[in-house]
């Protein structure tokens, strides 16, 4: 029995195939197909080389297919019609129709800020299913390319041309602390500020923020006590200890409308708070993909609204 490597077929050999079958006339193939009779009759003969039958004999003006021919047209019709199908909803992705899984990298904290109104979006106006997760940003090119995550949500961060960017949005940042707090209140200054112990809100086990280090370089330095990876939980420890929080503003509505009574300040003069922007990161072998596209433009437009 003939074995053929599938890796060497030529697609295109197949479409012909069903052309020629379906139409009974090489003529009526070639104008359906809109290619020269000269191009299906050299299809044809390759086919008849790959098969090894002659799938068709012509009787007058007609084509009529040979008992080969008919054993393996409607399989490969069928797939012709699968892949068609296939493909159609690729290009014309229907966010309300498609089942798709979709992840999202996210440093620590930062789902409070954007997350609820995406998930307005996504339960409103598709099928799709999130997933968030935290990762090393050492490995932000190798999850992307591998499929790991979807897209991810970070500050600029290295990487090659392999990752496209986009910028989204620059956080503006307050200071919380407790109501009765002895020592922090309006007017808060810099060296108060410098004089407190902190909660850094992050996902990174290790090492400065932003803040951290642009202080460092200035000579100075805050005492964290607390590394967490909530700001709702941060915003309760704040409530119930002197320890502050230096957070995005956009977020401190949803601490004060929990049932703490903190403090929610402006950052006190001199306080070297870098721009913290975010960059919207996914791999160019996803850039064309119809799902992966959407939810671009699903998160961009959640945050285009947050201050500047």
């Amino acid at each position: 029995m003939k074995t053929i490597n599938t890796a060497r077929i030529d697609l295109n050999l197949l479409v012909v195939f069903e052309a020629i079958y379906t139409e009974g006339s090489v003529t009526r193939a070639s104008a359906r197909l809109n290619l020269t009779q000269p191009a299906i009759s050299h299809a044809l003969g390759r086919l008849r080389t790959l098969f090894g039958d002659p799938l068709f004999t012509r009787q007058g003006h007609a084509m009529v297919p040979t008992p080969m021919a008919r054993s393996i047209v409607e399989p490969i019709a069928s797939s012709l019609r699968t892949l068609d199908g296939t493909l159609s909803r690729a290009f014309s992705f229907d966010p309300g129709k498609a089942q798709r899984i979709l992840t999202v990298g996210l440093p620590g904290g930062e789902e409070s800020s954007f997350l609820p109104p995406l998930m307005r979006r996504v339960l409103e106006a598709s099928c799709i299913d999130l997933v968030t997760v935290s990762y090393d940003r050492a490995q932000l090119e190798s999850r992307l390319a591998s499929g790991k995550m979807d897209l991810a949500l970070d500050i600029l961060l290295p990487h090659s041309t392999q990752v496209l960017h986009q910028p989204l949005v620059v956080e503006q940042r307050v200071v919380l602390a407790r109501k009765d707090h002895p020592t922090v209140g309006p007017g808060l200054d810099l060296e108060t500020y410098l004089a407190q112990q902190h909660i850094h809100v992050t996902s990174i086990r290790q090492g400065d923020s932003l803040l951290d280090t642009e202080l460092s370089r200035l000579g100075m330095q805050r005492r964290i006590r607390l590394r967490c990876q909530d700001y709702l939980a941060a915003c309760r420890i704040v409530a119930e200890t002197d320890l502050i929080l230096t957070m995005p503003a956009e977020l401190a509505p949803e601490c004060l409308a929990a049932p703490y009574d903190n403090q929610v300040l402006p950052p006190p003069v001199g306080l070297p708070l870098p721009g913290m922007e975010l960059y919207l990161y996914w791999h160019g072998s996803a850039d064309g993909d119809p799902a992966n596209r959407w939810l671009r433009e699903q998160l961009a437009q959640v945050l285009a609204p947050m201050p500047r």
